[in-house]
């Protein structure tokens, strides 16, 4: 390998839950323009291979990282105990946050354990191990609405240094007002890939990722359906949808990710 490739990885499952979209079929329908895209509020499955208490206790951020890894997982006929992962949020579980706010400012200020615990950053990375039997190395970030690229950046240059394949899952749920005023995000959404060193039976395309100049100022464009662009602003996660948008076209060509203003990260995708 030399400065001058590409870190380079193949796609071999995808996840993906939104408003009016249940999963990568249905998502992979709308943005090849085969379906109309109805917004409605996101349909959180049950976390299945959560135990009942954990089950129970599980919030909006948890049920759709959950559902989007597993789908993703799945797909790749991956077992998800053994994959490393990279979580990515850009502010973690906003309806528990809300949840904490009122407490603290109330005349009774005891926490629960269970709101303490779900208020961390990696709180979804803990429950997909509680529920998957995971072991492996965990990461979590948050990069605000920079999130997804910071994610996927990190899942890639994770596969180039460890030789070894990564699940990457970008989640993040709504806020209740008055922060939803400061931070509006529409309803909860996830989307996750499996990604692997090596091209595979299940592999769906490749990603490149130029070791130099992959951050630069101007933006691309996606040519997503218009419902679909209209969530992007508002669900950090489906800043992600113009990577989805290749993935589901087939079609090899150049894609730019949201990174912090003015830049974007920019990779190349292919059909395998």
């Amino acid at each position: 390998m030399t400065a001058r490739e590409p870190i380079t990885v193949w796609v071999d499952g995808v996840g993906l839950l939104a408003p009016g979209i249940a999963d990568w079929g249905a998502g992979r329908a709308l943005l090849r323009g085969e379906a109309g895209h109805v917004g409605e509020r996101t349909v959180l499955p049950a976390p299945e291979l959560l135990p009942a208490a954990e089950r129970r206790r599980a919030s909006r951020i948890i049920k759709a990282a959950l559902a989007a890894g597993l789908q993703a997982c799945r797909a790749a006929d991956a077992d998800p105990a053994g994959l490393p992962n990279v979580f990515a949020s850009s502010g973690g579980d906003g309806d528990n946050c809300h949840q904490l706010c009122e407490l603290l400012a109330s005349g009774d200020r005891q926490i629960s354990p269970t709101r303490f615990h779900n208020s961390v950053h990696n709180a979804a990375s803990g429950y997909w191990s509680i529920a998957t039997g995971a072991t492996s190395a965990a990461q979590v970030l948050g990069a605000h609405d920079a999130s997804v690229a910071a994610g996927l950046l990190e899942a890639m240059t994770q596969i180039d240094a460890s030789g070894a394949p990564v699940l990457l899952v970008c989640a993040d749920s709504e806020y209740p007002e008055p922060l939803n005023a400061k931070r509006p995000i529409q309803d909860a959404s996830a989307f996750a890939l499996v990604l692997t060193p090596a091209r595979g039976p299940r592999s769906i395309a490749k990603l490149e990722l130029p070791r130099h100049g992959a951050f630069r100022d101007d933006a691309g464009d996606a040519h997503l359906p218009p419902t679909l662009a209209a969530l992007m602003p508002t669900m950090p996660p489906m800043r992600g949808l113009p990577l989805l948008a290749a993935l589901a076209a087939g079609q090899a060509g150049a894609v730019a990710l949201a990174y912090w203003p003015p830049q974007w990260l920019w990779l190349k995708v292919a059909p395998a």
